[in-house]
């Protein structure tokens, strides 16, 4: 696994500067970058080069102030916002929204105190520089904490910027944890080794790269050893709740973390909540709802989304049945029964891209090796089948656009589980039938995440995923997700 350092590759990298006190140091300079440009870029853009004057009403004496100390009060009061709503910490730093949200929170409560200022104080500031200032602002801060996200991201793939975690508990639970963290390297957690009951020092945890670095008792010695910085607890069964508190103890405050992880695995983050009752770390895990508000508002939101990208492209949607039509002989549009939201059929509509004896060609290729699709799904890179056309329509998904009058009629959604075969549903496990709970998507996570290229395990999983933790913000980056593999076309066949 790449994401494994040795003790001498640990060593090295901890040995330089905080990587989370350097990497707040560049987020705090483009913040005040991007705060200056925005500031007085609307100052200048509102009152021209020479600097306008803000009054006080109702003093005994007028007073009058430079709208560019005012500007520099708004840029030093939005910086030590962002500071104390802590969008530079480094646990909401890489992944997640957290990030996003308190940003957004930090903008919106220092231009509520500017507003409540500005009327207690009878302080007449200009509404449109404020208005004009406030959503620029945001929206500028947005995307430079993207794109050092994604500066970030490369850099954690790479093995810096990273925790170094040392994992404790059982064999299993930590070759488990092992790879989930390697599989989301951005997240910044890298794996240095592992502390195991009944295990020899050199050893290897399974057909994991983690190396066994210690027993239980040799916990301390291996952080000292590894410069380890955060220890993370696979399970709790070898540690009573005694060892832990010390362990907790003995870690270096401000340097050394300590996390436990649960046995609860694809949970979305709003699902959980944590309770302290008596001292216990309580983690609550709401159950998955599929009724009320929710599910009016996705509706609602694919109505409207279906219908105004059905209007923007009906000239594109004409030319492609029309190339359809005329290039080979058979109809426009494909019709194939598809299973939808609790089990029920429905026709799914595409643009016909393939010969109109496709199916029954089907039977002989089962047979052929391929390195794509998987064990459930057939897919196929060359699939003689395709014709020109529609191998282009592929390329770029153009062939699913007929889909938004499956999502406008109700049979299906903007973003969900594949819908799947019948003869794909009938080699279901039990625990899979669970992606009929909500409509089948045009796109969803599978789409998004390597479409053929992906397994059936993972391919199961990433529908679970949705199905247990979908959400209208979701359902957005999905699609804008859509958006970027569309042009990438990786595993469109």
């Amino acid at each position: 696994m790449s994401n494994i350092l040795t003790e001498t590759e640990v060593a090295d990298k901890t040995t330089n500067p905080d990587w989370r006190r350097r990497y707040a140091l560049y987020l705090a300079v483009t913040d005040l970058g991007v705060l200056l440009w925005v500031v007085f870029g609307v100052q200048i853009a509102w009152f021209g080069a020479d600097a306008a004057d803000v009054k006080f009403r109702d003093t005994a004496m007028p007073l009058m102030v430079n709208y560019t100390v005012v500007s520099m009060v708004i840029i030093s009061g939005w910086m030590a916002m962002l500071h104390i709503y802590g969008t530079r910490d480094s646990r909401v730093l890489g992944t997640g929204s957290a990030e996003y949200k308190n940003l957004a929170t930090a903008s919106l409560h220092l231009f509520a105190l500017v507003a409540l200022g500005a009327y207690l104080f009878q302080v007449d500031v200009a509404r449109g520089y404020i208005l004009i200032a406030l959503p620029l602002g945001v929206f500028a801060l947005l995307l430079w904490r993207w794109l050092w996200r994604q500066w970030l991201a490369v850099q954690r793939r790479r093995g810096r910027y990273s925790s170094q975690v040392l994992l404790v508990g059982s064999p299993t639970t930590a070759a488990h944890i092992a790879t989930e963290l390697h599989d989301r390297s951005e997240a910044g957690y890298r794996v240095v080794g592992a502390c195991v009951p009944d295990r020899s020092t050199g050893t290897w945890l399974g057909d994991t790269a983690v190396p066994v670095l210690g027993d239980l008792d040799a916990i301390q010695a291996v952080l000292e050893r590894t410069g380890a910085d955060t220890v993370v607890i696979t399970s709790s069964d070898e540690l009573p709740p005694a060892r832990i508190r010390e362990l907790s103890w003995s870690l270096e405050p401000g340097r050394q973390h300590l996390v436990v992880a649960p046995s609860l695995t694809d949970i979305g983050g709003p699902r959980i909540h944590t309770r302290p009752v008596s001292g216990l770390p309580l983690i609550h895990v709401e159950t998955p709802r599929y009724e009320g508000r929710k599910l009016f508002a996705k509706r609602a939101f694919d109505v409207v989304a279906a219908s105004i990208i059905m209007l923007l492209l009906s000239p594109v949607l004409a030319g492609i049945a029309l190339a359809v039509r005329v290039s080979t002989p058979g109809p426009m549009l494909f019709r194939q029964d598809r299973v939808g939201i609790n089990g029920r059929h429905f026709s799914m509509l595409k643009f016909r891209s393939m010969v109109i004896d496709a199916e029954v060609r089907l039977d002989a290729l089962q047979s052929q090796s391929r390195v794509e699709g998987n064990s459930v799904m057939f897919k196929m890179k060359n699939d003689p089948r395709v014709t020109p056309i529609g191998r282009f329509l592929r390329r770029f998904s153009l062939d699913e656009l007929p889909q938004l009058m499956n999502v406008f009629l109700g049979s299906m959604s903007l973003v969900g589980p594949r819908p799947p075969l019948e003869r794909e549903v009938n080699e279901y496990e039990n625990h899979v039938h669970r992606r009929f709970l909500v409509k089948p998507g045009i796109t969803g996570l599978w789409q998004v995440s390597g479409r053929s290229n992906l397994s059936w395990t993972d391919t199961v999983r990433l529908d679970l995923y949705y199905v247990e933790n979908w959400s209208t913000i979701g359902d957005i980056v999905i699609l804008w997700r859509t958006a970027k593999a569309v042009v990438g076309r990786d595993g469109a066949y």
